[in-house]
């Protein structure tokens, strides 16, 4: 684990950590005693839990989760400070996602601001939703213009986290029953098309079933021993191959759709443990 905190300091540029430091002391100074600042580089962790929480999260989660990224799916981290917004309850999400971040969210849980270099979550229902977010940096420095399906694939994946052997893996989880429901009515489209979607696309989808396919493909290739050969060949190929669509032909050994029936009959035989 040592080892794998010094790689994460070792690429980060010489600026960083007084750069994390300033910002440090800024957020502190602005938001007050009600909220706790940490630094992960090359994360900015804030939240408004009880400081001992806000550290344990930044230390278990945030720094572990990105020394696992680093370990199997990316080569290198954010190039910039990414800040953690990591608030105790819906209510105080809300309102700093509208009053600081000028976002009116559409989810409950959390989203990933690129252009802010800001992850704003309500830390409330669980840490799934920090482990899915902290994905998306990682992602964007690696192919900033990534599809949409294999960005929020790999991030919902981990909205289930569990550690093996040293390595990072998604769980079944509540994205399951809704895509099941899909299969059974033909309404989840092919791998080609959903690869194919472009980010509306990708995201106008009030059923949440292109969610659901992109997460329960990348879990399948997780179970199959195949994920992290096949992202890190999507992110070495995203020139020529902007889809990703190819990356998975060449992993999978044959056009993805004539595996089609496998991963239904995998998928539909899956279930949900509840805790």
């Amino acid at each position: 684990m040592h080892a794998l905190v010094c790689l994460v300091l070792a690429v980060q540029p010489s600026s960083f950590a007084a750069d994390a430091t300033g910002r440090e002391l800024l957020l502190r100074e602005e938001l007050g005693p009600g909220f706790t600042v940490v630094t992960e580089l090359p994360f900015v962790v804030v939240g408004n839990e009880a400081p001992a929480k806000v550290k344990e999260r930044a230390r278990d989660i945030v720094r572990r989760t990105a020394e696992l990224l680093l370990k199997d799916f990316f080569e290198v981290p954010p190039d910039h400070l990414e800040e953690v917004w990591l608030f105790k309850d819906a209510a105080t999400y809300e309102q700093f996602s509208r009053q600081r971040f000028k976002i009116e969210p559409d989810t409950p849980y959390g989203y990933y601001l690129s252009s802010q270099h800001a992850l704003v979550m309500n830390i409330r229902p669980g840490y799934g939703t920090l482990t899915h977010e902290l994905v998306h940096p990682f992602m964007h420095e690696s192919w900033p213009e990534a599809p949409a399906w294999l960005n929020e694939g790999l991030a919902s994946l981990f909205e289930q986290p569990y550690e093996r052997d040293g390595h990072l893996k998604g769980g079944v989880n509540w994205r399951l029953p809704g895509l099941q429901a899909a299969l059974k009515r033909k309404q989840v489209p092919s791998f080609r098309a959903l690869t194919q979607l472009d980010p509306s696309g990708f995201y106008d989808d009030d059923t949440g079933s292109h969610y659901a396919a992109a997460r329960y493909l990348c879990y399948w290739l997780q179970e199959k021993g195949l994920l992290v050969k096949f992202v890190r060949r999507a992110i070495a190929r995203r020139a020529e191959d902007p889809t990703g669509f190819e990356a998975l032909t060449e992993v999978l050994g044959q056009d993805p759709d004539r595996l089609r029936p496998d991963w239904e009959r995998f998928v539909l035989a899956l279930e949900r443990k509840r805790s």
